[in-house]
């Protein structure tokens, strides 16, 4: 799982960024995000398809914890059990 999400320029050229690092996103009218450090970046995608980018990408990063804590807690009993 990458920790980014990524987005188009107005030139069609790609990038991710990381969403925990956007501060806010604007749609004036071209979507805007402006990044905590203050850089901003215009880029094609709308305002509602960078909230569902964002929300798919930490639904994952919670899943991803879910599935590892279950896997911890499954290898911690098998260590028990062999005891």
């Amino acid at each position: 799982m990458e920790p980014m999400i990524v987005v188009t320029r107005l030139n069609q050229s790609r990038f991710a960024l990381n969403p925990d690092l956007i501060e806010r996103i604007q749609a004036t009218p071209d979507t805007t995000i402006i990044m905590v450090d203050g850089a901003t970046f215009v880029v094609t995608e709308t305002m509602d398809d960078l909230i569902a980018k964002i929300t798919r990408y930490r639904a994952s990063v919670l899943a991803a914890a879910a599935s590892w804590t279950l896997t911890d807690t499954s290898e911690a009993d098998d260590a028990e059990a062999v005891r």
